[in-house]
């Protein structure tokens, strides 16, 4: 196996550690907000959230569909704070419509995965889902490490350099 292999492979199991995903959203101002939220992924790497109405990510996110998403390694086990392992994507968002059989797949799922919460966030009124589909994005794993994906590509990681 060489070694982008082995990379490939990391990247595809990267987002497997984690269970919540850092949002980065602007609003219609262009004033940034940094939150984040419990997501479940699809096999197309597609990532899914529960918004509140009241959460100043999801009127952004009503009002400007780009997003950044960022899963980055705890700083507790990186060896250098400076080169931490991490994965970012410019997403586009969509809010998912209620009661489809997108939506109910993937409100199971969320409930596989975090449990009885779920049941109580599906009923409320103001919780929707939303689907994040990333365009393109970046995989780091240290000091002149750092890969580009290109999701047109089937997220082929190509390394990038500085010349």
């Amino acid at each position: 196996m060489t070694q982008l292999e082995e990379i490939q492979i990391a990247y595809q199991e990267f987002c497997d550690r984690f269970r919540s995903v850092i949002l980065s959203t602007t609003d219609k101002e262009g004033i940034p907000n940094a939150s984040y939220a419990p997501f479940v992924m699809d096999a197309e790497r597609n990532i899914y959230f529960f918004a509140s109405g009241l959460s100043i990510h999801t009127q952004n996110l009503a009002k400007n569909p780009q997003v950044s998403v960022l899963f980055i390694e705890d700083e507790g086990k990186s060896p250098d704070i400076f080169a931490r392992p991490r994965l970012s994507f410019n997403c586009q968002a969509i809010f998912m419509e209620r009661k489809t059989a997108e939506w109910i797949a993937i409100g199971d799922r969320f409930e596989e995965r975090f449990g009885e919460i779920i049941q109580t966030l599906r009923s409320l009124p103001d919780f929707r889902i939303v689907k994040l589909i990333p365009r393109d994005g970046r995989f780091v794993l240290g000091f002149g490490k750092v890969y580009r994906i290109s999701r047109e590509e089937g997220d082929r990681l190509t390394l990038m350099t500085n010349r």
